[in-house]
């Protein structure tokens, strides 16, 4: 069994709030905001990867699918350099090293209700209880109260200069009290404050949106939005090019010449994707044969096959996108050398809704086998096999990660990721080291420093072979002819806005 972690004392730069730099930014959308033209605007169908996993609850995975579709908004968003800009929160400042006050704009919640002090209160106050917690206060705790009647003090159980980033995670999207039922029962179906209003889920297949027409920013050019989840990437595909969508994300690779580059969009990330290895149970439990297969493994390959070079060979937790990444890399410290696996027998597993990833499993398998591993390769839609995967269920796990969609900030994945009491801890680590080398870049002070602290962690985590970085992605989304203002960012969090229209 792990040893739970000590709370761990989250001491951030005020400085990182303009970081980090990214190479790719956000495609730029046409000019013109949410009125004028297009107020009777046709409807949008979209195609998305990720059906639901958790009944659209904003806590988990489904939180990104409601911000990328216009549904939900937190205190702050992103821009396209990782910087913090109010989203319903018009300004904030920092009362003192534990405490910040964010003064709200006008804006209403879309069952009609004001969005006032007490009900954002109210909702980030839910956040900070939901099981697991969200990825964005994975080691923060904090409290928010109402002051007077336009702001909202949230206080931190440690000192926390970037907390205006960490608010601007989907997961803690801002909702109106009709939304929160018993326990962590969340619904988010005419309760968010976004453009586009979500009136009907129909389970794991489609979900219809209306505009919101007294969203704060302006009434969105679309009418509405039509989205279907459609897991199966060529099927994607083929609805663009047949003019079933007008949007379809994560075009697969191998579809990616069957789009005419006027509907094709490719786009740098920060999204990697790793082989996990269960190090609390079954083989990689032993650091030697989790050497083994991470010696195994043939990134290029990967990159120039499975990918047809639309990624890059995997170089860390951080790839090309994280521009300051490359020249502060370290080597990984502490490695074991590699066992002889004499056929040991693991299970593979990954998901299929990014469709290169069963093919990278398979590719993946064939490399285990050859240097010695007896592989069984298992392959889910991901809401079927996210329980699993995180319990720990498999010995090996195949998945794409956003290392910077949380927060924004570089540090927020390696808690969550690779740290004891990590909410979306795959490979079940808990090293001590590892440990330490996190804390210490949390705590670090100066911008500089601190990314040279998140590089010496990221070379401890490398050093256990807990994770091995196979590829950085580029995504490929699906826009139809006469569609304009896609939102496309590294982040992944946004896809419709008030601008985007057909």
């Amino acid at each position: 069994m792990r040893s739970a972690s000590s709370s761990r004392r989250v001491r951030l730069l005020a400085g990182l709030l303009t970081v980090p730099l990214l190479a790719g930014c956000f495609a730029s959308p046409d000019s013109g905001g949410g009125s004028g033209a297009g107020q009777s605007g046709a409807r949008l169908r979209v195609a998305l990867a990720f059906p639901p996993a958790e009944n659209l609850s904003p806590y988990g995975a489904d939180a990104t699918i409601l911000s990328r579709l216009g549904v939900t908004e937190g205190l702050t968003a992103l821009d396209a350099n990782g910087a913090a800009v109010p989203a319903l929160a018009a300004s904030w400042q920092r009362a003192n090293d534990r405490t910040w006050v964010f003064t709200l704009r006008e804006a209403r919640f879309q069952d009609g209700t004001d969005v006032s002090p007490a009900a954002v209160a109210a909702s980030l106050t839910r956040a900070t209880e939901a099981k697991p917690a969200p990825a964005a206060l994975s080691g923060v705790t904090l409290t928010a109260e109402a002051v007077g009647s336009r702001a909202v003090r949230i206080t931190t159980g440690a000192p926390d200069p970037v907390l205006p980033l960490r608010l601007a995670g989907p997961s803690l999207a801002v909702l109106s009290p009709q939304a929160y039922g018993e326990k962590d029962r969340v619904d988010p179906v005419g309760t968010a404050t976004g453009p586009f209003e979500l009136t009907k889920v129909n389970g794991s297949s489609s979900a219809t949106l209306a505009r919101f027409d007294d969203y704060w920013g302006g009434r969105a050019q679309a009418s509405g939005v039509d989205a279907r989840f459609i897991a199966d990437g060529t099927a994607r595909a083929a609805a663009l090019r047949t003019g079933q969508v007008d949007l379809a994300e994560a075009i697969p690779v191998a579809q990616a010449a069957s789009l005419t580059p006027d509907i094709r969009r490719e786009t740098a990330t920060t999204r990697t994707t790793s082989l996990l290895l269960n190090t609390e149970k079954g083989p990689f439990e032993d650091a030697a044969l989790r050497a083994a297969a991470r010696a195994a493994v043939d990134t290029a390959a990967l990159a120039d096959g499975v990918y047809e070079g639309h990624a890059d060979p995997g170089a860390g937790i951080y790839g090309p996108a994280v521009t300051w990444a490359e020249g502060k890399r370290r080597q990984p410290v502490g490695r074991a050398g590699a066992a002889d696996p004499e056929g040991t027998s693991i299970t593979l597993a990954t998901y299929d809704n990014r469709p290169e990833l069963p093919e990278a499993a398979q590719v993946l398998k064939q490399q285990l086998e050859q240097a010695g591993f007896t592989v069984r390769l298992e392959v889910r839609e991901y809401s079927r096999l996210e329980s699993d995967a995180l319990a720990g269920k498999f010995d090996a796990f195949v998945g794409a990660r956003n290392s910077l969609v949380d927060t924004g900030d570089p540090v927020a994945v390696l808690a969550s990721d690779h740290t004891c009491d990590g909410g979306y801890n795959l490979a079940l680590l808990c090293d001590k080291a590892v440990e330490r080398a996190v804390e210490r870049a949390e705590a670090v002070a100066d911008p500089a420093a601190r990314q040279d602290a998140v590089m010496a962690a990221e070379a401890r985590i490398l050093g256990t072979d807990a994770v091995v970085p196979l590829v950085h992605q580029r995504v490929i989304t699906g826009v139809g002819k006469g569609v304009r203002g896609v939102l496309l960012d590294p982040y992944e969090r946004t896809l419709v806005g008030t601008g985007t229209r057909r």
